[in-house]
């Protein structure tokens, strides 16, 4: 049954605030067609723009935008939201900002490259985070082969986390037949991308540097990494191009059904409950329907609700709507195997993993400022920031894109009404304390971005720039 919200929204406060918090809205008791909620919220005046399109690629993480649609939340807010699924994060990202989608599923790097000039320019924002974790790392069976014997054991499986110091004789190996050692990533600016190159350097790998107007990032690499969108994983693996990659699920999991690759270190074991994937949008669009956006925020807090709800006692409905054709597409033991509580390594190798994804515990909604930042930190670590920047930049850049105060106006109202409750509301100034949890050890404080920088062995210094030849400066 469908819950249909009574919404009364103070337009005139709206118009003169330009503030979300203007376009709260309420939830009733009445039930309703989804239609018909549309039709009536519309009429209301609830929404100013009740017809939209959201983009999304095919992975679980984008989970809350199916259930948001398929359990009747957007209908409640008297949205009709039609999904579309996107070719790859490139064309997902034009969409959204020539206004062929209203918003989308999105690599949390997109709208702070976008809004800093990396790839394309334009002002997006991030008012909602969709998920923590959701990851992982595959190495093809010949790899997995050549390094299986020298892991350390514990009780008669490899000892997790796997450091990437693993790969270091197999990449000399490589070196010597001639061959370039491949990896696949799923954007330059992905997280996929900085994990995959976190992983690498923790391990005391070189994944290489960006120069001004280069999207290779190849510049002294010992490891080679390429773009591939996700839902190729597989078969890029497959057909020798990679020797490995880091992508979503369901296509960690989909290597293991097709026997061949092997995950071997999932994101939460680089860094515990990392941010992953946010909904975005572009600010005028915020700006223009300030009501639509912030029906869009309520309907997709409830949906993250739903998804983490009494220990994921909803999970399995979630894996089967995924599975649909228009949603992942892929079969549903593929995505159970990663969305229900367990994460399979290799054939015979299943582990508990509760926190693979997380999409509402732990405020995992909330856009927090420093995680931005640690986006920056890694933009800047690998050169696609080319120059210095002072602290001061890289918490004007995370504001201008995290956007916690439509957050708040979102979730509060949802709070107030009694649908989620008051404490999965964070108070904070939009920074987490330190942070700890990585596999090299170094600890993160988002308040403090360049000291963060100047921690690691492998990554820019103060003052280095990249060309072509190599690294100068500092």
């Amino acid at each position: 049954m469908t819950k249909v919200g009574e919404f009364r929204i103070n337009r005139r406060a709206a118009i003169a605030a330009l503030l979300l918090a203007t376009a709260l809205g309420g939830c009733g008791k009445s039930e309703a067609p989804k239609g018909e909620a549309v039709k009536a919220a519309a009429v209301s005046g609830a929404v100013e723009k009740p017809n939209l399109k959201l983009g999304f690629i095919k992975l679980t993480d984008m989970a809350p935008l199916a259930i948001a649609k398929e359990k009747g939340f957007f209908a409640e807010e008297g949205l009709n939201v039609e999904l579309e699924p996107q070719a790859n994060w490139k064309v997902l990202l034009d969409g959204v900002i020539g206004g062929q989608l209203d918003g989308a599923h999105m690599l949390a790097g997109q709208p702070i490259a976008a809004t800093i000039g990396y790839g394309t320019k334009a002002d997006l924002i991030a008012p909602l985070s969709l998920d923590l974790n959701g990851n992982a790392i595959t190495l093809s069976n010949k790899v997995w082969d050549m390094v299986k014997a020298d892991l350390p054991m514990e009780g008669g499986k490899p000892k997790h986390p796997i450091s990437a110091s693993v790969l270091k004789p197999v990449v000399a190996d490589f070196e010597k037949q001639g061959k370039p050692f491949n990896m696949g990533m799923v954007f330059p600016v992905s997280t996929h991308n900085y994990e995959l190159r976190y992983w690498l350097a923790a391990g005391g790998l070189n994944p290489g540097f960006y120069t001004p107007g280069d999207v290779g990032g190849t510049v002294d690499a010992d490891v080679k990494l390429s773009v591939t969108p996700p839902p190729q994983m597989p078969a890029t693996l497959e057909a020798g191009t990679i020797e490995g990659y880091c992508v979503g699920e369901p296509w960690n999991q989909a290597a293991v059904k097709k026997k061949i690759g092997v995950p071997v270190i999932t994101d939460d074991e680089i860094w515990h409950d990392n941010p992953e994937k946010v909904f975005g949008l572009r600010k005028d669009f915020a700006e223009k329907y300030p009501a639509s956006t912030a029906a869009m925020l309520r309907a997709i807090i409830k949906a993250q609700q739903w998804l983490d709800a009494d220990n994921g006692a909803n999970r399995a409905e979630a894996v089967k709507i995924l599975s649909q054709s228009n949603y992942v597409g892929a079969d549903a033991d593929v995505i159970a195997a990663s969305m229900t509580g367990k994460f399979t390594f290799e054939q015979g190798d299943t582990r508990d993993a509760p926190g693979f994804n997380i999409f509402f515990d732990k405020f995992a909604g909330y856009p927090y400022y420093s995680d931005a930042i640690w986006y920056l930190t890694q933009m800047r670590r690998w050169g696609q920031i080319a120059e210095d920047h002072p602290d001061t930049w890289y918490f004007d850049t995370a504001k201008a894109v995290y956007r916690p105060d439509l957050y708040l106006a979102a979730a509060n109202a949802l709070s107030e009404k009694g649908v989620i409750p008051k404490e999965s509301v964070p108070e904070t100034d939009g920074f987490k304390g330190e942070q700890s949890g990585f596999i090299d050890g170094v600890t993160y404080d988002g308040k403090q971005p360049n000291a963060y920088l100047a921690k690691f062995k492998i990554g820019l210094k103060k003052g280095q720039k990249v060309s072509a030849s190599g690294v100068t400066g500092g």
